[in-house]
């Protein structure tokens, strides 16, 4: 059995160091050939930076990495691309001065793996704009470019919502740098959390084709049961796999459910005790403020109904609980269906460990009942 890789985002990490990885090339190289624009929105610690990092290592010809995997015989690893990844995962944007300082902060970084120099005197925008056509100047090939949470300066404002404008507006600006210079990009891939409406933040950016509810995508991120059976079996070996589809399973995405790997991975390492470990590592502050500053009713939550543009509309204006629940990856979707002619999703909570929280965060949230809670449960 192979080691588990808990928190590893890094391809090379995982092959080189003997972690289990469950193969995703077959996807990957699906899209790199349909197109050159993505947009992939998941909940946090579902894999997303792990695809990040194969489509990387892919472009970049590292080709011992994927010795026995599905891309192996079916790409030309000789044939490179320079790659920009960039991720705003790290540090925290609580002004435009330190969005700025962080874009260059990474572009910096980006700069260096292409053996390229950056001017930190210019303004984000124009430093990217000069990454880019530098790195097709300098070695002939078009550009990949990775953008990892790009969303998060936003979110992290969420609840400021004159602050949450100006990063939006900031990073609108700083992404329509890639549609201007299409003629050296070879693949755009876009992943984060929410999925703003292409109005607010992408309206510099309108090409990108978003995945994120396209089925034959559907299992790009998380674990689909055969994945546990041919990835995970000797570790699961004697489970109750029933409960543990219950528990973990559920996430919908129009193909075959999956699992929420980050759940699997430290049900597994901490003794296959039923557990919320997805939840405990995430602080759903925000959801508290929304339920007790619009006087939501809770139990509508539950099979609630919406079209694709209404999942699609979440933006700092306009903050709706269901919308912002299913992107986060509380809510999933459990029935599509047409109704008046028009596509309907209806939404619901995807597994055990949701429900058992979600449940405790509005009782905590509503009630101050915290220390009775367990009692009233009970009684429920």
């Amino acid at each position: 059995m192979k080691k588990l890789p808990i928190g590893i985002q890094t391809l090379s990490t995982i092959i080189e160091e003997g972690y289990a990885y469950v193969d995703k090339t077959k996807i990957a190289l699906d899209l790199i050939d349909r197109g050159r624009y993505y947009f992939l929105s998941r909940p946090r610690r579902f894999g997303k930076s792990l695809f990040l990092s194969t489509l990387q290592e892919i472009f970049e010809g590292n080709e011992t990495l994927f010795k026995g995997l599905y891309i192996e015989q079916k790409w030309d690893f000789s044939k490179t691309n320079p790659v920009i990844h960039l991720s705003f995962g790290a540090g925290g944007s609580k002004s435009v001065e330190t969005l700025h300082h962080n874009i260059k902060r990474t572009l910096n970084r980006a700069g260096k793996r292409l053996g390229l120099k950056i001017n930190e005197s210019l303004p984000p925008n124009d430093i990217f704009e000069e990454l880019i056509t530098a790195a097709h100047d300098k070695t002939g090939q078009k550009v990949v470019i990775l953008i990892d949470e790009y969303d998060k300066p936003i979110l992290d404002n969420i609840t400021d919502k004159a602050t949450a404008r100006l990063m939006r507006n900031e990073l609108g600006n700083f992404y329509a740098v890639i549609k201007n210079n299409d003629s050296h990009i070879r693949l755009v891939f876009i992943t984060g959390v929410s999925k703003f409406s292409k109005v607010s933040l992408f309206s510099g950016l309108n090409n990108l084709n978003d995945i994120t509810l396209d089925k034959r995508y559907a299992t790009i991120c998380g674990y689909t049961e055969n994945d546990l059976d041919n990835t995970f079996h000797g570790h699961l070996e004697g489970v109750n796999r029933e409960m543990v589809k219950k528990w973990y399973n559920g996430y919908y995405y129009l193909g075959d459910k999956v699992y929420n790997p980050f759940d699997i991975l430290l049900f597994i390492d901490k003794g296959k005790e039923f557990k919320n470990y997805w939840w405990s590592t995430g602080n759903p502050r925000f959801l508290i403020d929304l339920v007790t500053s619009k006087s939501y009713a809770i139990p509508n939550v539950e099979n609630y109904e919406a079209t694709e543009s209404i999942l699609d509309s979440f933006d700092v204006d306009r903050i709706e609980l269901e919308v912002l629940l299913w992107q986060t990856g509380y809510l999933t979707i459990k029935e599509k269906f047409t109704k008046r002619n028009r596509i309907i999703y209806r939404l619901g909570l995807p597994n055990l460990e949701i429900q058992h929280s979600l449940n405790d965060l509005f009782i905590d949230a509503l009630t101050n009942q915290r220390s009775e809670k367990l009692n009233f449960q009970d009684k429920l």
